[in-house]
């Protein structure tokens, strides 16, 4: 007596229903998988900017409160030393015979001048701190120097578009009346994320 062959198998058809289910299956989940990449590259562009603003709003901050630089080769008015321009606007790196960077240094949006005073030694030393504000491409730098040496030389922001830096000030910026304010407004663009405008904002100490 002969024995049977099993036939059990897929059949064409059954093959080609298979595929169809597939493809019906895994297309939602490739666009799922798509979107929340997006959304992922969305969010890391968001919060890289959000660090970078509130990074370089921190660094503004300070750097106008300590804003003013006293002119002691004129007359005392109410005993009080007055100030000389404190403020430059788009100024190259030895602007007002103040020197900070080189002359490869792009021109600063905004440099803020300041008295700085050594005191490690017993007869304090006057000193002339100078923060710059440059933009190198679409990065933003923050250079900070003492009389003319470099101290630091710092990426505050990214992706920021060359074309959106504007500076205004309480008073005229550079007048030798020093603003009681600063603010500095410019549009960070990076990729996967909308345009964040950015605003940098400084209240000089009285004194």
């Amino acid at each position: 007596m002969l024995s049977r062959r099993s036939d059990a198998g897929f059949t064409l058809v059954e093959l080609l229903i298979v595929v169809v289910i597939l493809g019906v299956v895994a297309a939602p989940i490739a666009n799922a998988v798509i979107v929340s990449i997006q959304n992922t590259d969305a969010t890391s562009a968001r919060l890289a900017v959000s660090h970078d603003a509130q990074q370089s709003a921190a660094f503004f901050a300070q750097d106008v409160a300590a804003v003013g630089l006293r002119d002691y080769s004129g007359a005392v008015a109410n005993g009080k030393v007055p100030y000389s321009p404190s403020i430059q606007l788009d100024a190259a790196y030895d602007s007002g015979a103040h020197v900070c960077g080189t002359a490869s240094t792009p021109v600063s949006v905004v440099r803020l001048l300041s008295d700085d005073w050594d005191t490690s030694t017993p007869a304090a030393t006057r000193r002339t701190a100078i923060v710059a504000y440059y933009l190198a491409g679409t990065e933003l730098h923050r250079l900070r120097c003492l009389d003319s040496a470099t101290v630091s030389d710092a990426v505050v922001a990214h992706h920021v578009d060359p074309a959106t830096p504007v500076v205004t000030c309480s008073s005229a910026c550079a007048g030798a009346a020093v603003p009681l304010w600063v603010k500095f407004t410019f549009t960070a663009v990076a990729d996967h994320a909308d345009p964040y405008p950015i605003t940098l904002f400084g209240q000089r100490r009285q004194t």
